[in-house]
């Protein structure tokens, strides 16, 4: 079995008798690091993270995590491993950022209601981690669309997960709160795979890359190997053109039909 601490090897998903919606996909993480998954619309981003935060089982291939396959955890194991933050968030905005952030340590058999001494400590320092503090006694419903997210990041690291799942994090915020995301992900020493749109954000945040195109790998590696024009034509169906322009030696891409 891999050293790795994530392996993904050969996954397929279909529903049903329908046509596959993931295709043989593979890769590799080693503890800490941050893989971005990127494609066009209907690529199989968010139906490989399902496989990955166990809402879908693979019909073909394993994922394993610490070499163990993770269906062959029980779902309290599991959710003490995985943690995901999804693109919906909590209905309820009347509980407030701790109660909500405290819903984390569920999986470890305690929440909000009736956690002890070492439940409380784990949420005051997801909240400080997140910046939340001075926000903890506000009621989610009066929090900003960054606000909102930093709370569900602190809920799922309040489950002390070893690997986070992250669903388009960056969709639907402006730049500032994508900034704040980028900044929180950058910050994070756990393993993270996490969707993105915007593939200089994923230049900038990740230290791995998946492109996938109509649920089949185009590539996966470091982003300089994978955001080559090729691939991201490939992907995309797009042209592209790279300029090396980040401060810091990173190439800036615009994209033209």
């Amino acid at each position: 079995m891999s050293g790795c601490h994530l392996s993904v090897r050969g996954v397929s998903w279909q529903p049903g008798r329908g046509d596959p919606l993931l295709n043989r996909v593979s890769f590799e993480l080693e503890r800490g690091e941050v893989l971005g998954i990127a494609g066009a619309n209907g690529a199989g981003k968010s139906t490989l993270l399902r496989l990955l935060y166990r809402f879908h089982r693979p019909v073909e291939g394993t994922v394993c995590l610490d070499g163990h396959d993770i269906w062959s955890l029980s779902a309290r194991e599991a959710a003490r491993k995985v943690a995901a933050v999804l693109q919906e968030q909590p209905t309820d905005f009347a509980l407030s950022v701790r109660e909500i952030v405290a819903l984390g340590r569920r999986p470890h058999g305690s929440g909000f209601s009736r956690g002890g001494r070492w439940d409380a400590d784990i949420v005051e320092g997801a909240l400080e981690r997140m910046g939340l503090a001075d926000l903890a006694g506000r009621s989610m419903g009066t929090l900003s669309g960054g606000e909102r997210q930093r709370v569900m990041v602190a809920r799922a690291l309040a489950q002390e997960p070893q690997l986070l799942i992250l669903d388009e994090p960056t969709n639907h915020l402006d730049i500032r709160h994508q900034l704040e995301i980028v900044a929180l992900l950058a910050g994070l020493d756990i393993t993270v795979v996490t969707s993105l749109h915007d593939l200089n954000l994923a230049a900038q945040v990740c230290d791995r890359i998946l492109l996938l195109h109509r649920g089949i790998q185009v590539a996966h590696g470091r982003p300089d190997e994978v955001l080559t024009s090729e691939h991201i034509e490939k992907a995309y169906a797009v042209k592209v053109h790279r300029r090396d322009c980040d401060p810091n030696g990173r190439a800036l891409l615009t994209f033209h039909l």
